[in-house]
């Protein structure tokens, strides 16, 4: 058994993924009496060593790694290791959900819904736990339009993606739960862009679609917008994010309910655009593509094979939703935990992308004229 002088036990999910990865910093940051598992796979033992490497000692003491899979059987855990995981946990963070669109639906179903079922299974028998945080998306909603409260899953919503349809069914599992006691926080970020302070991002998608259409567009071109623009685009910096699902998973309150984590004043995506522009260099956008047309625009090879999801995104240009987050206004009030506009960090999220851009260029080797990379 590990050492038993901590004022808390947390097992994380998720590690050492960007999202689980930050979660995992901030514990460590702001809980100097708490001990940390870290639930990994074996083919990230390379990447979890590099960033293991980088912790302090004291905080490297504090890290036990456990190599499992959160949608396997015990969460793919020895018995042994069940049984101290179960024994000791006071606090779960689920942050291993599958989000990227270009998943397929069996992945999806494994990671998602076998994962939160795993997750479940482990709450059920764990003897001190008082909340467990499972990380799924606003995008729940799907096809719904007008306001989303906290509180609403299924009603009668069509899902755009495997991911929204998968997450759906994973926070029904959680909520049924919580109706049996389970001490269960879900919490839905919107479109999740890079740190804030950084400008650092894990995957091109989503929003990237706009910042990677502007960097590789010529200077003097001012690009239409894909679409009208006038919907609100709602985007959170991924620090927020962290930083707030770490507070309600630490808050009595927050067990058996559902959190928006959302920007309260979202901008159109046509202000979205001209800030992305102005922070490249570039001319703002001028008039639109209708939507069908931008579709058809969105499959351009070297875009739809670099992005993956610039469709999916169009889905968010395009669906007039408003997300209700007063609860997740109530928890974190008081905290110095809110989501910062976004005109005070969209430089950042430009400039890493940029820079991320110029170091793949310099190390790829040459490529065939023909081939249709737009970062080429």
């Amino acid at each position: 058994m590990r050492r038993t002088n901590h004022d808390s036990t947390v097992l994380l999910t998720g590690y050492p993924g960007f999202d689980a990865r930050l979660l995992a910093q901030r514990i460590l940051s702001h809980e100097p009496g708490t001990l940390l598992y870290c639930l990994v796979s074996t083919s990230d033992s390379a990447t979890t060593s590099q960033h293991l490497a980088r912790l302090s000692p004291d905080d490297r003491a504090r890290v036990v790694l456990l190599e499992g899979d959160p949608a396997g059987m015990d969460l793919g855990l020895s018995g042994k290791e069940f049984l101290e995981v179960r024994s000791r946990i006071d606090r779960i963070y689920h942050f291993a959900p599958l989000i990227s669109v270009t998943a397929s639906r069996e992945q999806a179903e494994y990671v998602n819904v076998s994962g939160m079922a795993e997750v479940v299974g482990l709450a059920r028998e764990a003897s001190h736990l008082r909340c467990v945080v499972v990380r799924s998306q606003a995008s729940v909603s799907g096809s719904r339009t007008g306001l989303v409260t906290e509180d609403e899953l299924m009603e009668g919503q069509e899902f755009r993606n495997p991911i929204e349809e998968t997450l759906a069914h994973a926070e029904r599992i959680a909520r049924r739960a919580m109706s049996k006691d389970l001490p269960i926080a879900v919490v839905r970020p919107s479109i999740v862009v890079g740190h804030s302070q950084t400008g650092e991002v894990d995957r091109f998608e989503g929003p990237y679609t706009l910042v990677l259409l502007i960097l590789n567009s010529p200077t003097e071109l001012a690009l239409p917008m894909p679409a009208r623009g006038n919907m609100a685009l709602n985007v959170v910096p991924i620090d927020y994010v962290v930083a707030a699902a770490h507070q309600i998973g630490r808050d009595t309150r927050a067990p058996g309910r559902t959190f928006h984590l959302v920007d309260p004043t979202p901008l159109p995506a046509r202000r979205v655009f001209e800030l992305l522009a102005q922070a490249a260099g570039r001319r703002s956008p001028r008039g639109h593509i209708p939507s069908y047309i931008a579709r058809a625009v969105l499959r351009a090879p070297g875009i739809e094979r670099f992005l993956k999801s610039p469709r999916a995104f169009l889905e968010y240009l395009t669906t007039p939703v408003r997300y209700d987050a007063r609860n997740a206004e109530e928890i974190l009030a008081g905290t110095g935990i809110s989501c910062p506009p976004f005109e005070s960090y969209v430089d950042r999220l430009v400039a890493w992308v940029r820079d991320h851009t110029r170091q793949r260029r310099s190390i790829r080797p040459p490529r065939p004229v023909e081939d249709d990379d737009p970062l080429s």
